[in-house]
């Protein structure tokens, strides 16, 4: 070979290693598992990769992570792992997972390089996660109903109830829902039945599980005796618990939010949805409750926006087929508030979901952006400090939905014109959604770190 064209190759290869290594401090041999690849995935994996959690393999020791280290780097560097639709260059929120540029090139090195384990001295501490929470030992736990499903390829709605006898009443800082079923659950919105033991004899009364998609379903309904004694309803808490794909509960500091829990009760589960199947199980679904120490000194509300909510959507959401559409809804605030959590929701069309607001001085406030919407997550993301949104400002909603051959995640071939029939929640129907979680406005809630 000339001397020119190995000269040539050696600045190629060195030229090549640089940049492997141009975002890290430590050559690419010496990345081991114990002291720069287990910290990586304790941080931003085992909260789901690891026993009883929702993801479908461990990675919490290293013969774990190296029977799936190609794995690893290839959902990584394709920016599939670890989940975290929205854009972190557009707002911030609690417990982002976000990989930098230089922990994406030291998982791919370190696999290059062999995959080395490292000194076991030097392994750091895994996290601790509670059996069966993601926030930590609960107060109390409300198992639901043993449900079966069947081994087919349907949705399944259901509407369930929890009934439950405690001591006293007392205040509950948050609620968890813990999902069975091979994580087959899709989403579940609850709320609470709080009883008088003057109104209410027997919370325990009545049936457990009704179809929510039978025909005779207001029958199925009575039969769960949700109501008082005399027929009158009980004291009901709106959205008491809520769950989504890789939803993680919200938990906020002490005095604010929750509400009170009288010592007889019961959450329902108003629309549990199970996704399709081909396999049967029975689903062991749990309710985790935590206790506040004292009432809430501020009560947070729910604004909802887009499907079932309080705004129209423009055009009204009815995708044709082989078409793009981008849909919009917008509120305004009647007065200050803080916003804390934010959710927006859309089915298998969309592409992307924006959400803004417009000050009535035009200043532009980020609340979230997803340039790639992905169904399988959807969050309730809590900002790291509450967002004030003044009087008057107007909330911008804009979903972008693509009912084309392109759309991958298209449930229709050929593509077929879907809508959201009127709230549906059917997979195969659309949705387009954004909820917010706020409290009125306090002078210094900016300041405030969640």
């Amino acid at each position: 070979m000339p001397k020119f064209y190995s000269f040539f190759i050696l600045i190629l290869l060195i030229s090549c290693n640089s940049r492997e290594t141009e975002t890290l401090n430590i050559p690419p041999e010496k990345i081991t598992f114990t002291q720069h690849i287990a910290p990586i995935l304790y941080k931003n994996c085992v909260v789901c990769h690891r026993k009883d959690g929702i993801a479908p393999f461990s990675l919490d020791s290293y013969k774990a992570v190296w029977r799936k280290k190609k794995t690893i780097v290839y959902m990584t560097q394709k920016g599939l792992m670890p989940p975290w639709p929205a854009d972190p260059n557009y707002s911030h929120f609690v417990g982002e997972r976000i990989l930098t540029k230089a922990e994406k090139q030291m998982l791919k090195l370190w696999v290059k390089y062999g995959a080395k384990k490292g000194p076991d001295s030097a392994l750091p501490k895994a996290p601790n996660f509670p059996n069966g929470s993601l926030l930590g030992k609960p107060d109390l736990t409300l198992n639901l109903e043993n449900i079966e499903l069947e081994a087919h390829g349907l949705d399944k709605f259901l509407i369930v109830k929890i009934p439950f006898s405690i001591g006293k009443d007392t205040f509950v800082r948050a609620v968890e829902f813990v999902p069975g079923a091979g994580n087959n659950v899709h989403h579940m919105n609850g709320h609470l039945l709080n009883y008088l033991p003057s109104k209410k004899k027997n919370v325990f009364d009545g049936n457990r599980v009704a179809n929510a998609q039978a025909i005779d379903f207001d029958e199925q309904v009575l039969k769960l005796n949700l109501k008082n004694d005399d027929g009158t309803d009980a004291q009901r808490i709106h959205s008491a618990v809520n769950y989504l794909p890789g939803v993680y509960p919200t938990l906020y500091p002490e005095g604010i939010g929750g509400f009170k829990l009288n010592k007889i009760g019961a959450f329902v589960a108003s629309d549990i949805h199970y996704g399709p199947s081909h396999k049967a199980m029975v689903d062991k679904s749990r309710i985790n409750i935590f206790y506040a120490k004292t009432a809430p000194e501020r009560p947070t509300y729910e604004l909802m926006l887009g499907t079932n909510g309080q705004s129209e959507i423009v055009p009204p959401l009815v995708i044709p087929p082989h078409k793009i559409i981008t849909c919009r809804t917008k509120g305004i605030v009647p007065g200050d508030i803080s916003v804390l959590t934010i959710n927006p929701h859309m089915h298998l069309l969309g592409t992307s979901f924006k959400a803004f607001g417009l000050t009535p001085h035009g200043d532009t406030i980020k609340l979230i952006h997803i340039r790639r919407w992905d169904f399988r997550w959807q969050y309730f993301y809590t900002f790291q400090k509450p967002v004030k949104l003044p009087k008057g400002t107007t909330i911008i909603v804009e979903g972008v939905f693509d009912n084309t051959t392109r759309n991958p995640h298209n449930p229709n071939h050929p593509p077929k014109t879907v809508s959201d029939k009127n709230g549906s929640m059917k997979t195969s129907d659309e949705m387009f959604q954004f909820i917010i979680t706020w409290m009125p406005y306090k002078i210094g809630d900016e300041m405030m770190r969640f």
